[in-house]
């Protein structure tokens, strides 16, 4: 195809070192092996390492948890119909808890994606098959999936870099491809959610399909805008402060210090705040920092380095 008929192609031409034309399907490949169980012991090699060679998914569940047993069948079968994009694993976190709690995971099931040695996607929650379908799609590729999974990460590219124009541009072109390619519709959503464009974003989020709609770059945007209502009229951080420096068991000031924090963009002393509530009164508002500090993963995402490293600190708070 040629360049005139590649909806990314002035894009690729402004972000370096992505080639997003489109060509022929690859081949499919072999059928996947038969699905495996991995122990702490064997992860380096059975994950870290043959990721990469192909995109390796580790399933973290256990035996007692009812949504592990809902998402497994669908996940075995999603991935056998695959042709072999990517490998799956099962791991036992009963058995094995270190690599989960590296990873910061506080709830099963939870699938990450690892690629090249590192963890690059995940979801959480026994999820429809439509969903493990798209997420293979994106950690595997089909077809155009490479294409627009490189458009994506110039887009990410482009926002990192400050250019918010050209990285809207960049979802735009993908949502014309894919019009319910739901990491593009988040993408675009919170650049005009920080634009404060409420409007755009509503007419965005509304056209999710149901099925699609607790997708996680979804759920980022309705957890932001969630906590932006709840920041609205807060106060003044320094007055937190001051009462925390007066009284350290001032939790309400606390909640609502975490809260502005996070709002300014300090995800790290936001977790701090609620860490500190968790690790002093479980029962304060009927554990109500710990689910605010969950609220705030959900908007982070669950492969940010805030997310991660609040998720060790707690996990170390309610399993030491």
């Amino acid at each position: 195809m040629s360049s005139q008929d590649n909806p990314f192609a002035t894009q690729a031409t402004q972000s370096p070192n992505v080639s997003i034309q489109f060509g022929d399907a690859p081949a499919r490949r072999p059928a996947p092996a038969a699905i495996k169980d991995v122990t702490t012991q064997s992860f380096a090699a059975d994950v870290i390492q043959e990721s990469r060679k192909q995109p390796v998914l580790v399933d973290f569940w256990a035996p007692w948890c009812g949504p592990c047993k809902q998402l497994a069948p669908a996940l075995e079968k999603v991935v056998a119909a695959s042709g072999g994009k990517v490998k799956l694993v099962k791991m036992n976190i009963d058995e094995h808890p270190g690599v989960a709690g590296q990873l910061g995971i506080q709830s099963i099931p939870a699938v990450i994606a690892f690629k090249n040695g590192q963890p690059v996607d995940g979801f959480m929650g026994a999820v429809p098959e439509s969903q493990i379908r798209e997420f293979i799609d994106r950690v595997g590729g089909r077809g155009a999936g490479p294409q627009i999974a490189e458009a994506l990460a110039a887009a990410q590219q482009a926002r990192e870099a400050g250019d918010l124009q050209q990285a809207a541009s960049i979802y735009d072109a993908v949502l014309a491809e894919d019009a319910e390619n739901v990491d593009a519709i988040g993408g675009l959503a919170d650049i005009l959610f920080e634009a404060g464009d409420r409007e755009a974003v509503d007419q965005l989020l509304a056209g999710v399909p149901d099925a699609k709609k607790d997708a996680p770059a979804i759920a980022a945007v309705r957890a932001k805008i969630a906590l932006a209502e709840q920041t609205a009229g807060l106060g003044d951080p320094a007055e937190f402060e001051r009462r925390i420096a007066a009284d350290p068991k001032d939790y309400e000031a606390r909640f609502d210090l975490a809260i502005v924090r996070n709002a300014m963009g300090d995800r790290a002393a936001a977790a701090d705040q609620l860490l500190a509530i968790v690790k002093a009164d479980r029962a304060w508002r009927d554990d109500g920092a710990r689910a605010q500090l969950l609220q705030f993963f959900d908007a982070w995402g669950v492969m940010d380095e805030a997310t991660l490293a609040a998720r060790r600190k707690l996990s170390a708070l309610l399993f030491s």
